[in-house]
């Protein structure tokens, strides 16, 4: 695979993501963990079966000794850019995610990974002293268990849109089955890390009322998605998710 011609869509510290005519590169940097790129590429193929509209996916292979993995490119724009584009939508576009959100978390897939053993495992990892970490770990194993596809990562910018209005779904890397509200609690967490609060509350509102789900209960959540989130090396990040890691009691 010759990637000279191709366009750079997005640059990450660990990828760089290229359009190469009708085909999405996704490109590692050398040396990143050969088993995450593969779990990827599994939480790809085995979304798609559950009838998710999604990139195809084409391939899993290497160019110049880094992995890549290689999807159906989508033409479209991402809602994160419609909503910046279009701000006088932006409760229509919002009120798009939640229902494409709900639409994920409606189907199952057994041989997903758990979400509770990811986080025990994120929780473990985070640079909390011993007593918050078990007080988080005792929170976690109390939470109801659900087996829902969770996306772990659903944002605007994981979400293209067609010409045609069609959605498609993106970034399956942090995929899980568990509780439907985790799921949510990391994309309000999401809109805050942005410095989008009032969105962030007007996602939740929505969310809970669409779902049928209390606050209260997407809020108990929060600290735990939050020490899981914490792991990642961003110390402005890690000190904001911090704040909610503390926090114990919601109104």
């Amino acid at each position: 695979m010759n990637l000279k011609n191709a366009t750079v869509i997005a640059e990450r510290p660990t990828k760089t993501v290229y359009r190469d005519g009708n085909r999405c590169v996704k490109l590692f940097v050398e040396g990143y963990s050969k088993a995450l790129i593969l779990n990827e590429a599994l939480n790809h193929a085995r979304i798609e079966e559950t009838g998710v509209k999604m990139p195809k996916l084409l391939e899993v292979t290497t160019v110049d000794k880094r992995w890549a993995i290689v999807t159906e490119y989508i033409e479209g724009k991402t809602l994160a850019e419609l909503m910046a584009e279009n701000p006088e939508k932006k409760d229509e576009y919002l009120e798009l995610l939640v229902d494409l959100q709900l639409e994920v978390q409606s189907k199952t897939c057994p041989m997903l990974n758990k979400l509770k053993d990811k986080m025990n495992s994120k929780i473990s990892q985070a640079r909390l002293d011993a007593t918050t970490r078990y007080e988080l770990h005792v929170r976690l194993d109390g939470m109801p268990k659900h087996n829902k596809v969770c996306h772990g990562d659903f944002n605007p910018s994981n979400v293209v849109i067609t010409a045609n209005g069609e959605a498609y779904i993106l970034d399956w890397a942090h995929a899980t089955q568990g509780n439907a509200s985790a799921d949510a609690a990391r994309t309000y967490l999401l809109f805050c890390l942005g410095g989008e609060y009032e969105t962030a509350k007007k996602y939740l509102d929505l969310f809970c009322k669409k779902s049928d789900t209390a606050k209260q209960y997407v809020q108990k959540w929060m600290p735990i998605v939050a020490a899981s989130q914490s792991v990642k090396e961003n110390e402005k990040e890690r000190e904001f998710l911090l704040n909610w890691v503390n926090v114990v009691d919601y109104e």
